[in-house]
């Protein structure tokens, strides 16, 4: 079984290589990396081209961003399962991919996640929060809370099914794209693994304006799902929020 592991990037000659590495790193060999940058000008395309052994396709053109790059990168693919790891995150561990394979254990498993980890923006066995979906259910979905993406893997039948990132959204494409496939009857289950560590200090850790713009994006993705949410709903998450800070002394990154 192949698995297509997608990875966009703009100026990451900082992080992206901590990326390559990991991918580099895992025991499961039928991997197709495909990178998709920016047209970046700092040294990412020189560092992507040192790890052409384990990158399949390496694109550097410009593109109508984050999620745009993202659907290139699905369009590129050509294995089974289809995942996102973006340039400033990495696998965990290199048993990740073995585990995510034996996920899609049978026909009917059309989509695998699993937990995440925050970890220092410069020092990725630092963990700072635990992002777990050990408690995720699709009742939760219109309150704004969600299964965490980089650690979404999926049949590459359910992007041609159902379609990619929608690219008028600004901030919360990934979010409205999970719910899409969850609201469309596919058959996920959890793994009890944490597979992806994610610096602090990305774009998931923007400001008050950002996340203001992205909980009215979305109740719009609940919305042109069919499911009945509302702003308000979408802050009562807050609670929630906090309490997955509060466990972030009791957290150990894989090393």
């Amino acid at each position: 079984m192949k698995v297509s592991i997608i990875t966009v990037c703009f100026n990451s000659e900082k992080t992206i290589e901590d990326t390559l590495k990991s991918i580099k790193s895992q025991i499961y060999s039928n991997i197709e990396h495909i990178v998709i940058d920016g047209l970046s000008k700092d040294k990412t395309n020189q560092i992507v081209s040192k790890y052409s052994d384990t990158v399949a396709i390496h694109l550097s053109e410009k593109d109508n961003g984050l999620y745009d790059a993202m659907n290139k990168g699905i369009s590129l693919a050509t294995g089974d399962i289809v995942g996102i790891l973006n340039s400033d995150d990495v696998l965990a561990d290199k048993y990740v991919i073995d585990k995510i394979v034996a996920g899609f254990d049978g026909d009917n498993i059309d989509a695998v996640y699993s937990d995440l980890i925050y970890v220092s923006e410069y020092d990725l066995n630092k963990p700072t929060r635990l992002y777990s979906s050990k408690i995720f259910s699709k009742r939760m979905i219109k309150f704004g809370l969600m299964l965490p993406h980089p650690t979404f893997y999926v049949r590459k039948r359910c992007y041609d099914e159902f379609g990619g990132y929608k690219t008028n959204y600004r901030v919360a494409a990934d979010f409205e794209l999970l719910t899409r496939f969850m609201s469309k009857g596919i058959k996920s289950i959890r793994l009890p693994i944490i597979s992806v560590k994610m610096r602090e200090g990305g774009i998931s850790s923007s400001g008050l304006l950002w996340r203001v713009h992205q909980n009215f994006e979305i109740v719009r993705a609940c919305k042109e799902n069919g499911i009945y949410s509302n702003i308000f709903f979408v802050m009562l998450k807050l609670p929630y929020k906090l309490l997955t800070l509060s466990t972030r002394w009791f957290v150990k990154a894989p090393s």
